[in-house]
């Protein structure tokens, strides 16, 4: 599933590509995705005539600021954005497509149609799911280490469970998490509550070190993951831990360990990582 630096990249992308466009018409054929409102036909119309004025980010999600409505997306684990002239061959995995009044048209393409939309009136869409329930921007200018130790006392869960959780600290996702991880010489089974500050100080650098190299390099095209003009992410290339099980640690020359870790797959230095 794309992290925080993916759909951050991706939002960076599609500024400069939708931005100021005018919604002609929408077609929607997999009725599904559209959560909010019910009523599919409900959603096209009040998007049409609408103008982009922003695309921005929330955690994970996407959020196409509109002249009245925000209309919040999730890709999910497959889910991209394409910008196409009308006319141009689709594939038979598009299955939203906003048509603009210039002749283009972003396509919503998603191959396990697992994708959400919402659509809310302007201010409303922080204070309802799915956003309401999302904790802070790791990029804030309030998360501080004094931040992330009261959250972290409060818990014995293992650390990459609370990394994890989004009601605390949003965007971060398996692949970061372990690269945090590992840069802060944390285990990943590690109690929350008893780690020292000194460890929390260095987590919280760790976290937004990680995040930002990944933002920078464009994210992580692990699997099927392409920015809004279908361009890779290159920060696989610098992954330290995750994915490399049985080769050597850059750091000490240790074998990686690959275990699991609240249902999901986890990678660690045994030894830097004690």
């Amino acid at each position: 599933m794309p992290e925080l630096p993916e759909v951050e990249t991706v939002k960076r992308t599609l500024e400069t590509l939708v931005v100021s466009k005018v919604i002609k018409e929408v077609e929607v054929s997999w009725p599904k995705m559209i959560k909010k409102p019910d009523d599919v036909i409900q959603f096209q119309q009040r998007l049409q005539g609408q103008r982009i004025e922003a695309v921005e980010r929330r955690a994970k999600f996407l959020k196409f600021v509109l002249s009245e409505d925000v209309l919040v997306s999730h890709l999910r684990m497959e889910g991209r954005y394409g910008l196409f002239e009308q006319g141009e061959e689709s594939n038979k995995h598009t299955h939203v497509v906003f048509r603009f009044t210039d002749g283009t048209e972003l396509r919503y393409q998603d191959v396990r149609k697992f994708g959400t939309m919402h659509l809310f009136h302007k201010g409303e869409e922080d204070s309802s799911l799915p956003l309401s329930q999302l904790g802070l921007e790791p990029f804030a200018n309030e998360f501080t280490a004094d931040f992330l130790e009261k959250i972290l006392k409060k818990t014995n869960r293992k650390i990459k469970v609370v990394l994890l959780d989004q009601k605390y600290v949003v965007g971060l996702g398996n692949i970061y998490v372990d690269e945090a991880l590992f840069q802060a010489k944390i285990h990943p089974e590690t109690k929350a509550n008893e780690l020292k500050k000194k460890q929390i100080v260095a987590l919280r650098d760790a976290i937004v070190n990680t995040l930002e190299q990944a933002v920078n390099l464009g994210g992580s095209s692990i699997k099927s993951y392409v920015n809004g003009q279908g361009e890779m992410g290159m920060f696989q290339q610098q992954l330290l831990v995750y994915g490399r099980k049985g080769e050597h640690c850059t750091r000490c020359g240790t074998e990686i360990e690959k275990t699991v870790v609240g249902g999901r797959g986890t990678h660690f230095c045994p030894k830097c990582q004690k």
